[in-house]
């Protein structure tokens, strides 16, 4: 397992099927690492926005 996924590895960690979801949580905050035209989202950027927006279920927002 690699530290940087193309978006479609960051898709398949994150068990979503489609880029309109990944672009809904880039647009959410996930950060996006880009080198010249090659994109890569990180493994513990992915886990640490997942852990950000965990919501208890005792939570009453």
């Amino acid at each position: 397992m690699t530290e940087y996924f193309s978006f479609k590895e960051a898709m398949k960690y994150l068990g979503v099927k489609s880029h309109k979801t990944l672009n809904y949580y880039i647009q959410q905050g996930l950060p996006v690492t880009q080198v010249g035209k090659s994109k890569r989202i990180s493994k513990t950027a992915i886990d640490d926005f997942m852990k950000d927006h965990t919501v208890a279920s005792a939570s009453h927002h």
